[in-house]
């Protein structure tokens, strides 16, 4: 391989967009840095693309455009910044933690969002009728955790890099109970249904 290709392998513009200092929203767009942007109209991934001006291409074209340098420039820049080593067969500490990390938001975001789901059913499910003296648990549970959950999802989904690698150093033993208890519930589901039982989304009987 290449250093192009290690490069355009191991970074996306995401990536990239973030470590220069541009932050990204929920839609996943950034004020596009080649044209007066006043709303965020360059959508940054794996490629960029803006709907304002045109501009698209790699990651490499990205930092090219953005620094005036040539393509074989922009690449060295890159691996660099983020220490990619041009010698696939002894990738750097670095570039193996960065894609750790992002296995791991992608973790961390996919449980806290089954919990969310479930909690948004709980808060239908089990909302207690008038004449009810006592709530019950799930729906307490439901009005405590949702706001706390959204907060997290939407550090994860548009913090800055800097932002989500402290949450996840933050919620690690918090997102591994909740993903044990998220599959036991989840099991709990087929004897329940068997059962003939009312159950929410995760086979809770009412």
């Amino acid at each position: 391989m290449t250093l192009f290709e290690i490069v355009k392998s191991s970074v996306t513009t995401r990536h990239a967009a973030e470590y220069y200092g541009f932050p990204v929203n929920r839609a996943g767009k950034i004020a596009c840095p080649f044209h007066d942007d006043r709303t965020p109209s360059m959508k940054v991934d794996k490629r960029f693309h803006c709907f304002g001006c045109g501009a698209d291409g790699d990651v490499i074209d990205f930092v090219a455009r953005l620094y005036g340098l040539d393509a074989k420039a922009a690449a060295e820049k890159l691996a660099m910044n983020f220490q990619i080593s041009s010698d696939q067969s002894e990738p750097t500490s670095r570039l193996i933690k960065t894609q750790n990390a992002l296995e791991q938001e992608e973790k961390y975001f996919r449980v806290l969002l089954d919990y969310q789901r479930l909690l948004r059913d709980w808060e239908r499910v089990y909302a207690p009728k008038p004449e009810d003296e006592k709530w019950p648990p799930q729906f307490v549970e439901a009005l405590q955790k949702k706001d706390y959950i959204e907060y997290l999802l939407d550090v994860l989904l548009c913090g800055t890099a800097a932002e989500r690698t402290a949450l996840i150093k933050d919620i690690g033993e918090e997102v591994t109970k909740l993903e044990r208890r998220l599959s036991e519930l989840s099991a709990e589901a087929p004897a329940l249904s068997d059962s003939g039982g009312s159950q929410d989304a995760f086979g809770s009987e009412r």
